[in-house]
C-alpha cells in the first residue's frame, strides 16, 4: 500500500464525537456497542499489548446511513479503545477525496479502516465488511457486471440477504472482525 494520508492526519473527528452527531441509526449503534464481549482474554490481551506503540493511527471513513458502519464499526472501536492508537472517523460526503483513494471493487464502499504510521504511509487497511460477507459481494459482481441489466436489482437484492445471512443472528460476526484485525495489526 502506497498510499500517504498524512495530509488527513488530525482533520477527523474523534469517535465519540462521530456516535453523539449521528441522525441516523444511533441507537443500533450504540446497542451494537453494548453487545461487545471480547472473544477470548488472549484477543483482548493482544490489543492491549498495543497501547506500547506510538506509531500507529487509525482513520475509519463512514457514515450513520449504512448498515455495515452500523453493523462494523462499534466492534473496531471496541476492540481500538485497548490499543490506545489515536482513531479519528472520516464522514464520507465530507472527504470523498480521501474515500476515492481506497474504492472497494470501483466502488465506495464503507466503513474503510484504515492503519497509518505517524508519518501518514498506510500500512493496512480493513472493511467493508469481513471476508466471508464480503466475498458474497464480490461474487454478486462478477456474475451482475452490467448494472442496466434487467435482473440486477433484483440479483443485488438477493446478494444483501444473503450477506445478512453470513453475519448471522447474534454477535458471533463481531469474533470475526476482531480476528481479522488482530491479523492484520499483526503483520505490520
Amino acid at each position: 500500500m502506497a498510499a500517504n494520508v498524512s495530509h488527513k492526519l488530525r482533520n477527523g473527528i474523534k469517535p465519540q464525537a462521530f456516535i453523539d452527531g449521528m441522525t441516523k441509526n444511533q441507537d443500533t449503534f450504540l446497542g451494537r456497542k453494548a453487545e461487545f464481549t471480547w472473544p477470548s482474554e488472549e484477543d483482548r490481551a493482544f490489543f492491549a499489548s498495543l497501547a506500547n506503540r506510538d506509531d500507529l493511527r487509525c482513520l475509519i471513513i463512514a457514515a450513520d446511513w449504512c448498515g455495515d458502519v452500523v453493523r462494523n464499526i462499534p466492534v473496531v472501536l471496541e476492540a481500538l479503545k485497548e490499543t490506545e492508537i489515536p482513531t479519528e472517523i472520516f464522514i464520507m460526503e465530507e472527504h470523498l477525496d480521501l474515500m476515492d483513494e481506497f474504492l472497494t471493487m470501483g466502488g465506495r464502499s464503507i466503513p474503510v479502516v484504515l492503519f497509518a504510521d505517524t508519518g501518514g504511509h498506510v500500512l493496512a487497511k480493513w472493511g467493508p465488511r469481513p471476508k466471508h460477507v464480503q466475498d458474497v459481494m464480490i461474487a454478486f459482481k462478477e456474475q451482475n457486471p452490467d448494472r442496466n441489466a434487467p435482473e440486477y436489482e433484483e440479483n443485488l437484492k438477493a446478494a444483501r440477504a444473503e450477506m445478512l445471512k453470513q453475519y448471522g443472528e447474534g454477535t458471533g460476526y463481531q469474533a470475526v472482525i476482531v480476528k481479522e484485525l488482530r491479523e492484520l495489526l499483526s503483520s505490520i
